[in-house]
């Protein structure tokens, strides 16, 4: 693969990755609050693009594209998650807005521990089938039809690469102090409107799931 061909790989999957999603929402709603707690949020979720990625470039999109249910199972059941942990943001959100963090540090205490942020976003990155459409539809066809196992292992450390500069970029932004401070009261909104897009965004997978599942 010349570098060219790598580039315009690279790009087509920084514009998949910035996209409005559930990877990008939680991120920002971590990093309002703890710089530590958004970068192991990240951790996790580049856990699930290295694994979305190595099976796009070694071929197993081919059988998602022969077996479309499996994609309903995916969005149903991913979908069903993306619904639960968004009506916990906003449970959360609102008991802060009736007894809200008194400083910063309650802020952060209250997103758990940094396990418990990687396991989100790990979770999170897993439910989300937009990653595996994408990959099938975009990026799948610009590889190599039958890579070398060099090839192979430079386009997953590539893409996989550049979604978590840009991730870990998005959250050093977002996570300075100044930021921060500035957000500490509208805390409780972020989470309630993080999660009511967690809730649209999960029923809408769960019922195009269903759909394609009975269509």
């Amino acid at each position: 693969m010349t570098p060219a061909a790598l580039g315009a790989l690279v790009l087509l999957n920084l514009v998949g990755a910035a996209s409005p999603g559930p990877d990008v929402i939680l991120i920002t709603r971590q990093a309002t609050r703890s710089r530590r707690h958004a970068l192991a949020t990240i951790l996790g979720i580049h856990v699930g693009v290295l694994m979305w990625v190595s099976i796009t470039v070694l071929g197993a999109t081919a059988l998602l594209t022969a077996f479309p249910q499996m994609i309903d199972v995916v969005q149903i059941v991913g979908g069903a998650w993306l619904v639960w942990m968004g009506q916990n943001m906003v449970r959360g959100g609102l008991r802060d807005r009736s007894n809200p963090p008194a400083d910063m540090a309650e802020s952060v205490s209250r997103l758990g521990t940094l396990g418990q942020s990687f396991r989100k976003g790990l979770a999170t990155n897993l439910a989300n089938p937009k990653i595996v459409l994408f990959l099938a539809a975009l990026i799948a066809p610009a590889l190599p039809a039958d890579p070398s196992p060099l090839t192979a292992v430079v386009v997953i450390l590539a893409l996989s690469a550049s979604s978590l500069v840009l991730f870990s970029a998005m959250a050093m932004l977002v996570s300075t102090n100044t930021v921060r401070t500035r957000l500490l009261r509208a805390g409780w909104l972020i989470d309630v409107l993080a999660g009511a897009f967690f809730i649209l965004a999960g029923c809408v997978l769960v019922g195009r799931g269903v759909l394609g599942l009975v269509g």
